[in-house]
Protein backbone atom coordinates (compact mmCIF):
# COMPACT_ATOMS: atom_id res chain seq x y z
CA UNK A 1 0.00 0.00 0.00
CA UNK A 2 1.22 3.69 -1.18
CA UNK A 3 1.52 6.06 1.56
CA UNK A 4 -1.22 8.98 0.52
CA UNK A 5 0.37 12.53 -1.15
CA UNK A 6 -0.74 14.02 2.82
CA UNK A 7 1.18 11.35 4.71
CA UNK A 8 4.45 12.03 2.41
CA UNK A 9 3.84 15.93 2.84
CA UNK A 10 4.16 15.13 6.86
CA UNK A 11 6.56 13.20 6.76
CA UNK A 12 8.73 15.65 4.95
CA UNK A 13 7.90 18.59 7.01
CA UNK A 14 10.29 20.28 8.72
CA UNK A 15 9.68 21.70 12.44
CA UNK A 16 8.96 24.40 12.05
CA UNK A 17 6.73 23.86 9.39
CA UNK A 18 4.77 21.59 11.55
CA UNK A 19 4.40 24.33 14.15
CA UNK A 20 3.12 26.51 11.84
CA UNK A 21 0.34 24.01 10.44
CA UNK A 22 -0.21 23.42 14.35
CA UNK A 23 -0.33 27.33 14.85
CA UNK A 24 -2.99 27.75 11.88
CA UNK A 25 -5.13 25.03 13.40
CA UNK A 26 -5.51 26.76 16.70
CA UNK A 27 -6.22 30.20 14.94
CA UNK A 28 -9.10 28.27 12.96
CA UNK A 29 -10.30 26.46 16.55
CA UNK A 30 -10.18 30.00 17.84
CA UNK A 31 -12.12 31.68 15.37
CA UNK A 32 -14.88 28.95 16.06
CA UNK A 33 -15.07 29.81 19.40
CA UNK A 34 -17.60 32.45 20.99
CA UNK A 35 -16.25 34.98 23.09
CA UNK A 36 -16.94 34.23 26.52
CA UNK A 37 -20.49 35.89 27.69
CA UNK A 38 -20.26 38.71 30.08
CA UNK A 39 -16.30 39.56 29.07
CA UNK A 40 -16.93 42.54 26.74
CA UNK A 41 -15.88 45.01 28.90
CA UNK A 42 -14.34 43.38 31.83
CA UNK A 43 -10.72 44.36 33.02
CA UNK A 44 -8.73 41.45 34.89
CA UNK A 45 -5.70 42.69 36.24
CA UNK A 46 -5.80 45.62 34.56
CA UNK A 47 -6.05 43.63 31.03
CA UNK A 48 -8.85 44.67 28.78
CA UNK A 49 -10.09 40.86 28.51
CA UNK A 50 -11.46 41.65 24.29
CA UNK A 51 -7.79 43.42 23.49
CA UNK A 52 -6.35 40.23 24.83
CA UNK A 53 -8.16 38.33 22.82
CA UNK A 54 -7.52 41.09 19.98
CA UNK A 55 -4.01 41.41 20.21
CA UNK A 56 -2.95 37.23 20.70
CA UNK A 57 -4.83 36.63 17.31
CA UNK A 58 -3.41 39.43 16.21
CA UNK A 59 0.45 38.26 16.95
CA UNK A 60 -0.52 34.66 15.90
CA UNK A 61 -1.46 35.81 12.72
CA UNK A 62 1.77 37.97 12.00
CA UNK A 63 4.19 34.88 13.48
CA UNK A 64 2.13 32.81 10.81
CA UNK A 65 2.98 34.92 8.19
CA UNK A 66 6.44 35.79 8.93
CA UNK A 67 9.29 36.80 11.29
CA UNK A 68 8.26 39.75 13.82
CA UNK A 69 10.33 43.10 14.05
CA UNK A 70 12.01 44.03 17.41
CA UNK A 71 9.23 45.58 18.84
CA UNK A 72 6.69 43.51 17.91
CA UNK A 73 8.97 40.66 19.83
CA UNK A 74 9.16 42.46 22.60
CA UNK A 75 5.56 42.75 22.90
CA UNK A 76 4.74 39.40 22.36
CA UNK A 77 6.71 38.15 24.83
CA UNK A 78 5.01 40.89 27.07
CA UNK A 79 2.02 39.47 26.10
CA UNK A 80 2.92 35.63 27.32
CA UNK A 81 3.33 37.08 30.64
CA UNK A 82 0.04 38.94 30.85
CA UNK A 83 -1.57 35.25 30.65
CA UNK A 84 -0.01 34.53 33.50
CA UNK A 85 -1.55 37.07 35.31
CA UNK A 86 -5.07 36.88 34.11
CA UNK A 87 -5.32 33.05 33.56
CA UNK A 88 -5.59 32.18 37.92
CA UNK A 89 -7.97 35.39 37.95
CA UNK A 90 -10.75 33.84 35.60
CA UNK A 91 -13.28 32.05 37.78
CA UNK A 92 -15.89 31.14 34.72
CA UNK A 93 -15.44 27.53 33.18
CA UNK A 94 -15.68 28.37 29.85
CA UNK A 95 -13.61 31.75 29.89
CA UNK A 96 -10.63 29.77 31.22
CA UNK A 97 -10.64 27.53 28.51
CA UNK A 98 -11.21 30.12 26.17
CA UNK A 99 -8.12 32.11 27.25
CA UNK A 100 -5.68 28.78 27.77
CA UNK A 101 -6.21 28.07 24.01
CA UNK A 102 -5.23 31.67 23.43
CA UNK A 103 -2.27 31.41 25.76
CA UNK A 104 -1.33 27.85 24.39
CA UNK A 105 -1.93 30.26 20.48
CA UNK A 106 0.77 32.58 22.09
CA UNK A 107 3.27 30.51 23.26
CA UNK A 108 3.38 28.19 20.47
CA UNK A 109 3.70 31.49 18.29
CA UNK A 110 6.48 32.70 20.61
CA UNK A 111 8.41 29.10 19.88
CA UNK A 112 8.20 29.62 16.08
CA UNK A 113 9.27 33.22 16.70
CA UNK A 114 12.03 32.10 18.67
CA UNK A 115 13.04 28.72 16.37
CA UNK A 116 13.18 31.47 13.22
CA UNK A 117 15.55 33.78 14.65
CA UNK A 118 18.29 30.93 15.77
Amino acid sequence: MKPTRGVLARCSASPLEEKLDELAQMMAEHMARPFPPGFRGLDIESRDMVMLDSDAYAYAACVHDGLLNEQAHVRLTRLTSAFGKVLPAIDDEYAAKYYTHLHNMVVLSAEIENQRRK
